[in-house]
């Protein structure tokens, strides 16, 4: 590499620069400070683990994701974390070792092989919360509520909530007998959601299955209030499982409605984000400016089981450095920044002290530097006034 390209940073991977930087950790002390008041312990993972520990429940797209090295120490596998809940996972299931519910939230670098979009970075910051040890929909609501405070604290408008239960194809899955095969080819079919291919794999392996028109219905229950309602009539019936999910996310669609009516439900039952993943409540949110989700999670039980505690769970996560670029679409005000002048002067400096106590930032000035308090940023100075340092505008 040439002198002149060694500034280049790889593809899909940012510096972040002082202004941004500053509203990046301003942002992220607020959403730790909201976490906590709702009850929430930070953890802070490493950045690396052995691989075994990394992708524990996670299926292949994680894997596919994960930069791995070797450990010169062990000669075993390590990887550069790109998601932070097996981690975190692992802390509740093994290193805590609480019982009831525990609840933490971290907030920290990941890094990806490939952009997860076209406008991806491959180096986020992801933050969020997990809940362990409550299988009920009140966690999954309350950690829906957290998530939409989250977009809120951030200046997000117009959040449009998609909802949907993985446990309802995996259910119609397990009924209709399909092998490991024909479940992930159907599985890649709804992701696609060709509806050609559907009629023709129906047809191919369940002909004449009962099961063949609710695997229809389900492709097409996407929309509004209806969709519960139609998968209330044809899909509840089938099994008791599948009245159970269905009644899930009625309770979670009243209580969002509820408490938080601003925001715009939609309904996807047929959407299979995380299949190998998650186990039941999936949840998206969306904003019209914005082409893709801007957080999601879901409920992943049992994932701390490799750890030797199966635990219910359920969490969501955000990509910090998109939260801020949302921010950033509103006017920000910097805090001012004063100039001390290079002076010996031990009352200067003391007022200088006071000052940095008080919050104010103050850049001190350096013995023969020729750059101007104006030309630094500085919008005010300190001036000796009647035997004392006062803080006047430039």
């Amino acid at each position: 590499m040439s002198i002149a390209d060694r500034w280049l940073l790889p593809d899909g991977v940012e510096e972040t620069l002082p202004a941004q930087a500053a509203c990046l950790e301003g942002l992220r002390r607020e959403l730790l400070d909201l976490y906590r008041s709702w009850g929430y312990d930070l953890v802070i993972p490493p950045l690396v683990e052995y691989l075994e520990s990394l992708l524990i429940g996670a299926g292949n797209d994680l894997a596919l994701q994960t930069f791995k090295l070797t450990d010169q120490s062990t000669g075993r596998l390590m990887g550069v974390r790109a998601d932070m809940t097996p981690q975190v996972a692992r802390i509740d299931a093994h290193t805590l070792n609480r019982e009831g519910p525990a609840r933490l939230c971290y907030a920290g670098d990941v890094l990806h092989t490939k952009p997860t979009s076209l406008t991806a970075s491959r180096s986020a910051m992801q933050v969020g919360v997990e809940l362990f040890g409550h299988d009920g929909v009140a966690s999954d609501i309350e950690v829906i509520l957290l998530m939409l405070d989250t977009l809120t604290l951030t200046g997000c408008e117009q959040v449009h909530l998609d909802l949907g239960h993985v446990a309802i194809y995996r259910t119609l899955a397990e009924m209709a007998g399909l092998d490991d095969g024909q479940e992930m080819e159907l599985f890649d079919i709804y992701q696609r959601k060709s509806v050609p291919e559907l009629a023709e794999f129906l047809n191919a392996n369940l002909a004449g299955s009962p099961l063949k028109e609710k695997f229809i219905t389900l492709s097409d229950l996407s929309g509004g209030d209806d969709v519960l309602v139609k998968a209330k009539a044809e899909l509840a019936p089938v099994s008791e499982a599948l009245a159970e999910a269905i009644d899930d996310l009625m309770v979670i669609a009243a209580a969002i409605r509820e408490q938080r009516p601003d925001v715009t439900l939609y309904f996807d039952l047929g959407e299979l984000r995380g299949y190998h993943y998650h186990t039941g409540p999936v949840f998206s949110a969306y904003m019209p400016t914005v082409g893709h989700s801007i957080a999601s999670g879901g409920r992943y039980d049992h994932i701390g089981e490799v750890f030797g505690r199966a635990r219910a769970a359920t969490g969501f996560s955000t990509d910090l450095a998109s939260l801020i670029k949302i921010k950033q679409q509103a006017p920000s005000v910097s805090a001012p920044l004063v100039f001390a002048p290079a002076d010996g002067d031990a009352s200067l400096q003391r007022e200088v002290a006071h000052l940095r106590k008080q919050g104010v930032r103050v850049v001190a000035g350096l013995s023969g530097q020729t750059v101007t308090a104006d030309e630094m940023g500085c919008t005010q100075q300190l001036t000796l006034q009647d035997g004392r340092w006062e803080i006047c505008g430039l």
